[in-house]
């Protein structure tokens, strides 16, 4: 997939959002690479043989406080090559790059991994459907 689609792809499952949680979104970038760079490998401790899909580096919302004013903003990235190599079609990477981005966003509200998993069970066939 070229990378102009994959970047429709994380704009719409952004767009996606809940107006109420989009509007929250402040201070954030969200970017497209190919691969995790090795800095951000080591970053995660990565197990062997797994490769993120997508990467949070930031401060999430639930810690900022006075001392965070002029503090560059948080990161996300999401992983072409590792998203479109699990997905068997153009739909799949359509959804896989919709909960990928859901995924790395709820960590920028304080939502730990399993936090998060737990929200993914919620959305459920949120992911699924034809938007």
């Amino acid at each position: 997939m070229e990378r102009e689609d994959f970047e429709k792809l994380v704009k719409k499952a952004i767009l996606d959002l809940p107006e109420n949680i989009r509007k929250k979104m402040d201070n954030i970038s969200i970017c497209i690479d190919d691969n995790p760079s090795p800095g951000q490998l080591k970053k995660i401790k990565r197990r062997v043989l797994s490769i993120p899909l997508g990467l949070y580096e930031g401060v999430p919302k639930t810690i900022w406080g006075r001392n965070f004013s002029g503090r560059l903003p948080d990161k996300i990235t999401i992983f072409q090559k590792p998203v479109e190599s699990l997905a068997k079609n153009n739909e799949e990477v359509r959804q896989l790059a919709k909960i990928v981005t859901w995924h790395e966003i709820a960590h920028h509200f304080g939502f730990s991994e399993r936090g998060v998993r737990n929200l993914e069970k919620k959305w459920g066939d949120r992911f699924k459907q034809k938007t």
